[in-house]
């Protein structure tokens, strides 16, 4: 694997984690609190890895030029900076839902989630896209 795959890899990585975080939705409406935690732990644990790889592959690539004009480029920026002001609000956000859950405050837990659920699947979704927008739809030239 070389930096140039990170992309695909970080791309992988939001896919995976919107699909944890459904099915971790899914597990705490349908009363399974077990699976609901292991699958939130394996969400943190794969944004981790996100995180991890977006940096990697940043200190090395540098900016990316986003190569779309006119119209596709004002969505892409404002997808874009959307998706970076919450992801980095969403940060403080998951911490502040998940501390309470370790420490077994459901109540406290359950309403920061409420706030925290939304922005963080916004922030997995939006990632992917940003992603194909710029390396496939898009490439850099």
């Amino acid at each position: 694997m070389t930096v140039s795959d990170l992309p695909l890899v970080n791309a992988s990585l939001n896919a995976t984690c919107t699909v944890l975080l459904v099915l971790g939705l899914i597990f705490i409406k349908s009363g399974k609190p077990k699976a609901h935690g292991l699958t939130m732990t394996l969400a943190l644990l794969v944004s981790a890895a996100f995180l991890t790889s977006y940096l990697i592959y940043h200190y090395h690539a540098g900016h990316v030029k986003f190569s779309g004009t006119g119209t596709v480029r004002t969505v892409y920026f404002t997808l874009l900076i959307s998706h970076i002001i919450l992801a980095v609000v969403n940060l403080p956000m998951i911490i502040l839902t998940v501390l309470p859950a370790w420490k077994h405050r459901f109540d406290k837990h359950k309403r920061w989630a409420k706030l925290t659920l939304p922005v963080w699947l916004y922030v997995s979704v939006t990632g992917v896209i940003v992603y194909l927008m710029c390396y496939v739809w898009y490439p850099p030239t």
